[in-house]
């Protein structure tokens, strides 16, 4: 019989029953004429059931209330509109306490009271619109004393100096209940925060706790806006500080200036930015600076948008003439080295031109031509020292380790840190002269980032291969595709593997994100990027590790640890559904449930999966995690 009662306990507990149907059991026994013993012993587990039951609703409102606290949090982290935060937090606030009504009140310093801010739940005009001198009601007494205050019957409590303007909108409301805490920072009371009820009830004290958590949270946004106000104002003055200072620079010897300045940005190792920053400095207007290719490799100031037919002829006669060229508002010289072109500089400026500003001008194209071909110098060097170094890696040439950690600590690689391995291939690279020339620049621009990022490079093909630092494979593919593709001007589509740690999993890496790169390809998705893992089931294939339990726990882990907590039984309900082809009624009947419980679960399952679990390719997926699942379960 004691086996028998705590079964029934347990299935009640299970199906989350109400706390009156766990008198059912003593009921029928006490009606099928029971000891008292066993009457006795049913009692004893009706009282643990319910003891078990209470516990596990309040882990799961504390569990919700910690939710609340953490959304609250990350609202202030990105805190863009203070109102939109504030409603936020009371919303929370009426949710959490289940009250009708919560509102927030913040102290007038010009009026020397409390106004009503944000409400919810509120249906009387005249109580959204309330103010409360400081003393006065409630709340008053709350932003007077900076405690929480709490009534069951707000006008039958004679602790509130009660006053007509207060207690008409709040009879208008219908709110017998407050509780009110203050919303705190250091010593000063910013405001109230409350909860209230229309009807009489008890505020317990784990309210009061959770209220003046949510009181604090929104006494943080406040302070945060008035500091993001203020950082504005600073920043506005800093600007005009700035454009102060470049008015009374223009006035300083321009020619002289500029010679001096674009000569110390050569010495100091400078780069096409600081010399386009010399020439809008000394001369004034906007600068932008263009590859050999049109595009922008450095901007400075307003220049508008260049007709590009139009400033690729004033270049050419420029570099002819060996001259600056003027076309309309527009100032071009040609940035060259012999007959090479490298760029072009364009200058847009509302102040006449001497000729001394164009030798200022034609100084300053002189000074890029050099920067770019000593920049290019140190590519090539660093890129053949990178390419060499992953070239080895990735044909598994690692006799010497410590020879390999030395080669990477030239180049400002970190053998140790987490890497990710990437395999991009842009449209057309295997296309004749065209191709080969969209292969160098894809070259090119994979040194430069694997430079900056301390990452390595290595070109095979018509792809390019970079082990970048990074722990988040997808991410840094689609990086890589977007940033590639921008700079080409084609879609360039990008695989990845890892993250990995140590260079002995470079191969392996390699193999798995180029398989990645070739499967994304074979599905038709040139120009995207993807990581194995985020191929879904396709993963499986291509990856190295297949990681059999990652895709079930990313397919199908929400209905499996839902399954897990409650003891339901969501997966087979979900099994069930496919394998009759969708059928409702077959389900049931399969289940010995009925239909209504069938499209309950099945409700459950879409808040759990999101509502595009249907669609053909998200439902072939779970079927296949379905039947990898049943494959992995032991056999009985």
């Amino acid at each position: 019989m004691d086996r028998m009662s705590s079964r029934t306990f347990l299935e009640l507990l299970a199906r989350e029953a109400t706390p009156i149907e766990f008198e059912g059991p003593l009921i029928e026994a006490r009606a099928a004429g029971a000891s008292t013993e066993v009457l006795a012993e049913l009692e004893q587990a009706k009282v643990s059931a319910l003891r078990v039951r209470a516990l596990l609703e309040r882990r799961a409102r504390r569990e919700a209330e910690l939710s609340a606290l953490f959304d609250t949090a990350s609202d202030l982290a990105g805190l863009r509109d203070l109102d939109a935060v504030l409603e936020a937090i009371v919303h929370r606030a009426r949710r959490l306490l289940k009250t009708d009504v919560s509102y927030m009140t913040l102290h007038d310093d010009e009026r020397g009271d409390t106004y009503m801010r944000v409400t919810d739940g509120s249906v009387s005009a005249s109580f959204r619109t309330l103010r409360l001198p400081v003393g006065a009601g409630l709340g008053g007494l709350v932003a007077q004393t900076a405690v929480p205050y709490t009534t069951p019957d707000y006008f039958a409590d004679a602790r509130f100096r009660h006053l007509t303007s207060i207690d008409g909108p709040v009879d208008e409301e219908g709110i017998v209940a407050i509780l009110g805490v203050p919303m705190r920072l250091g010593p000063k009371v910013l405001g109230v925060l409350f909860a209230a009820n229309r009807s009489a009830r008890p505020f317990v004290q784990e309210e009061v706790v959770l209220l003046c958590s949510l009181a604090a949270h929104a006494a943080v946004a406040m302070d945060n806006a008035r500091l993001l106000e203020e950082t504005r104002a600073a920043l506005e003055e800093l600007s005009s500080a700035n454009e102060f200072i470049r008015a009374h620079s223009a006035s300083v010897e321009r020619a002289a200036l500029a010679h001096d300045r674009m000569t110390d940005v050569v010495v100091r190792g400078g780069g096409v930015e600081d010399v386009a920053a010399v020439v809008t400095d000394v001369l004034g207007g906007g600068l932008v600076v263009l590859d050999a290719d049109g595009r922008r490799l450095a901007a400075v100031g307003s220049v508008a948008d260049l007709d590009e037919a139009e400033v690729a002829a004033a270049s050419a006669s420029s570099l002819g003439m060996g001259r600056t060229v003027r076309r309309g508002a527009l100032w071009v010289a040609s940035v060259a080295a012999g007959a090479e072109t490298l760029g072009t500089l364009v200058l847009r400026t509302d102040f006449d031109v001497t000729d001394a500003d164009e030798r200022i001008l034609e100084r300053a194209a002189l000074v890029t031509a050099i920067l770019l071909l000593f920049g290019r110098s140190v590519a090539e060097a660093e890129g053949r020292v990178r390419g060499e170094l992953l070239d080895d890696l990735l044909a598994g040439r690692l006799a010497d380790p410590d020879a390999l950690a030395r080669r990477a600590r030239l180049v400002s690689v970190d053998a140790e840190a987490p890497h990710v391995v990437v395999v991009a291939r842009p449209a057309d690279a295997e296309r004749g002269p065209h191709g080969q020339g969209l292969r160098q620049r894809a070259a090119f621009w994979a040194a430069s980032h694997a430079a900056v990022e301390h990452g390595l490079v290595a070109t095979r093909g018509d792809e390019v291969v970079l082990l970048l630092p990074g722990q988040d494979p997808g991410a840094v593919a689609r990086w890589v595709a977007k940033e590639l593709g921008g700079s080409l001007g084609v879609a360039a589509t990008a695989g990845s593997a890892g993250p990995i740690t140590g260079f002995d999993r470079v191969a392996a890496a390699f193999q798995e994100a180029q398989r990645c790169t070739d499967a994304l390809i074979a599905l038709g998705r040139r120009g995207e990027a993807a990581s194995s893992e985020e191929l879904g089931f396709v993963g499986l294939l291509v990856g190295d590790k297949r990681d059999v339990r990652g895709f079930l726990a990313s397919a199908l882990g929400a209905v499996l640890d839902y399954d897990t907590r409650r003891g339901t039984g969501l997966v087979q309900t979900l099994e069930t559904y496919f394998s009759t082809g969708g059928s409702l009624s077959r389900t049931a009947e399969r289940l010995h449930i009925h239909v209504n419980t069938v499209t309950q679960r099945l409700d459950r399952i879409g808040q759990l999966l999101g509502p595009d679990w249907q669609e053909p390719d998200r439902a072939l997926e779970l079927q296949l995690a379905l039947r990898l699942h049943r494959l992995r379960l032991p056999l009985r």
